[in-house]
């Protein structure tokens, strides 16, 4: 399966600032509304725009959630209808950008990286598929932009619908945190499932060690690159929102951000063990191959030896000479069968007592 390791849309060279590059791939955005308060509930699809001017309603918080950048009329427009600063929206389009938090006036940006299970082709069983997600925080309302539809999201917009637990009774803030910790608790599943994989491969690769099984091998440490370089830059985002001087961040919803920043640690020092795991089997797996190479050359060279002497024999009594006393003898055939056969059993024999042959 091929992996495509990095590649960033990016602006012209000289380009002013906040120019947006759309790729002509992306879907027409889509956005959706979620207005909720402790005693009502609103989820809807935004059909006209204006109707996004409900997001900065105090007695409500509003949580906007675009999925697709096709438009660059529509993204346009949000940006202005929430005045989002022109660097901002450009990191928000401009993917995939490093993991990050920055503050833009009285609105907050944390970048992260979305990461889910997909089915691939005949070549392997699935393919992880990452995804940015940018999260502008504000006092009333939160969005969400996404570069294609569908996302892990779904716990998060089942409970506001039920309204168990606190979440219909917290800001704003607390809707950024719980996005971010599910879009983080995702990683798990992705690790997992690549653990497995890991597990199933070490016995694989000592039994048959084939190209397929290096394929393979190869696909799982590129995946393994990817998470650590989308994890680890992850960590230090949501410290940030932890340490830093955040007014938009209440200090009880730090709480909940510092077990966030331990999964991040988690899962991080997971995918560098499952690196090093994988740069192991990958050696394992050379091993194994020169092993197995010199278990042929070993049986080639015992046979060879064996068969250098009889050789050497063969040649002698094959030679035409007229005068070759032996060759008059009655018993010279089955002599020399003789003392062929005891050669041959005796280097044997000689091989097996030193270990060559017979004792692994």
């Amino acid at each position: 399966m091929s992996l495509k390791i990095f590649k960033k849309r990016h602006t012209r060279v000289g380009a002013r600032p906040g120019t947006l590059v759309i790729s002509k791939e992306s879907p027409r955005p889509v956005v959706r509304g979620i207005f909720y308060n402790q005693q009502s509930y609103d989820e809807r699809p935004v059909e006209d725009l204006d109707q996004l001017q409900e997001a900065f309603q105090a007695e409500t918080v509003a949580w906007v959630d675009v999925q697709g950048f096709g438009d660059r009329s529509v993204m346009n427009k949000v940006g202005k209808i929430f005045h989002l600063h022109p660097l901002l929206l450009e990191d928000v389009v401009n993917v995939p950008q490093r993991p990050k938090t920055e503050l833009y006036g009285d609105q907050l940006l944390i970048v992260v990286r979305m990461v889910r299970l997909k089915d691939s082709d005949e070549t392997s069983r699935y393919r992880v598929d990452m995804e940015q997600v940018s999260i502008v925080l504000a006092e009333n309302y939160v969005i969400t932009f996404q570069e294609r539809y569908g996302d892990i999201l779904a716990p998060v917009r089942r409970r506001l619908k039920s309204g168990k637990g606190i979440i219909r009774g917290r800001g704003a803030d607390y809707l950024a945190y719980v996005i971010a910790d599910t879009i983080v608790d995702g990683y798990y599943p992705v690790l997992e499932a690549v653990g497995n994989d890991l597990e199933a491969m070490e016995d694989e690769v000592i039994r048959n060690p084939s190209p397929d099984v290096l394929g393979e091998l190869n696909t799982l440490k590129n995946q393994l690159i990817n998470l650590r370089r989308a994890i680890w830059p992850q960590r230090e985002a949501i410290n940030s929102l932890v340490r830093g001087d955040f007014a938009l961040v209440d200090e009880d919803v730090r709480v909940y951000l510092r077990d966030t920043h331990d999964h991040c640690i988690q899962t991080s020092e997971v995918a560098e063990m499952y690196r090093e795991m994988a740069t192991g089997l990958m050696n394992t797996y050379l091993s194994s191959v020169a092993n197995r190479t010199n278990e042929v050359m070993k049986v080639l060279t015992i046979m060879a030896s064996v068969f250098i002497p009889l050789t050497f024999m063969a040649g002698i009594y094959g030679m035409n000479f007229e005068h070759m006393p032996e060759l008059h003898y009655r018993y010279s055939y089955p002599m020399l069968w003789l003392v062929m056969t005891l050669t041959c059993v005796a280097m044997l024999y000689f091989f097996w007592r030193k270990g060559w042959i017979g004792r692994g």
